[in-house]
């Protein structure tokens, strides 16, 4: 009897370890976070994916510890709310001028960067003119319909001498902050993912690179004008970014210096023709 009463007591026990183990396990999946074998998720959007899958499969992340699965999204979006919620760790392919506004207008759901890895040009392409002083009086300008993306075009607009813009026009401002358009530009809002395919219907179109990639674009040779990278271009540094909650975390840090192993930047430069330009620089150098 006693041998009966121990052994109804032990599964007891082993039943409750079972509980309590499978809690947590469920804790671990419905958090988003790694999961017992420290997978990172990683979240990604257009071209993005090419890295990161290289990365992932590449003996510097295996040296490093470093295990990832790689998910790619078409909405970007809905890529930093899944990021803010949990269910990505974390995501690479926005700007810091990006990750400002998307923060802006979700308070709730807000996201931090954990590090910078490249500024891609944006350009202003053109299938009717080959420079800039050839655009005419009344030309249609397509740009893109959110807010981080419509700035940043402006911006560019103005360094190309199109258009000057107010004293106070900020990273989420749009054609309202337009002090003078001396030649008429009309402007004609797109889904930015669209760019290349109204190249043809269209006077200029305002492109950023990811996006060109994925149109066989190069800014560097097929745009009529491109960003320069200087202090004025930094709110487009590209970061990787995670939940706030875990700005902090050792390990999703370690992506960060992941990205610029010389290694993977020398493939990175290769593949993409050297549109993707290491930038290397602290948070802080973003915030100033």
């Amino acid at each position: 009897m006693r041998m009966k009463k121990k052994g109804k007591i032990l599964c007891w026990i082993v039943g409750i370890v079972i509980v309590i183990a499978a809690g947590f396990g469920l804790k671990n999946v419905a958090s988003g976070g790694t999961s017992a074998k420290g997978t990172i998720t990683l979240g990604t959007v257009g071209t993005d994916e090419q890295i990161w899958d290289h990365i992932a499969k590449s003996k510097e992340a295996k040296a490093a510890g470093i295990k990832l699965r790689v998910k790619g999204f078409s909405d970007p979006v809905a890529l930093n709310k899944a990021t803010a919620e949990g269910q990505v760790d974390v995501n690479a392919f926005q700007s810091w001028s990006y990750l400002q506004a998307y923060n802006k207008d979700n308070k709730n759901e807000q996201i931090a960067a954990l590090g910078t890895t490249y500024l891609e040009p944006m350009g202003i392409y053109s299938d009717r003119y080959k420079k800039i002083s050839d655009v005419p009086d009344g030309a249609t300008v397509a740009i893109a319909n959110n807010p981080a993306n419509t700035s940043r075009g402006l911006k560019l607009l103005q360094s190309a001498g199109l258009i000057t813009l107010k004293k106070n026009f900020g990273a989420t401002s749009g054609t309202e902050g337009i002090a003078s358009n001396p030649k008429h530009l009309q402007f004609k809002e797109i889904d930015d993912t669209t760019g290349p395919r109204v190249l043809k219907t269209t006077d200029l179109v305002l492109i950023g690179n990811t996006i060109a990639l994925t149109g066989h674009l190069n800014v560097l040779t097929d745009s009529i004008y491109h960003e320069k990278i200087d202090q004025s271009t930094k709110d487009n540094i590209n970061v990787l970014a995670t939940a706030k909650k875990n700005e902090n975390n050792k390990t999703y840090k370690k992506l960060v210096k992941l990205y610029h192993n010389k290694n993977i930047q020398k493939w990175i430069a290769k593949k993409f023709q050297g549109t993707k330009v290491n930038t290397e620089k602290p948070i802080s150098y973003l915030e100033k």
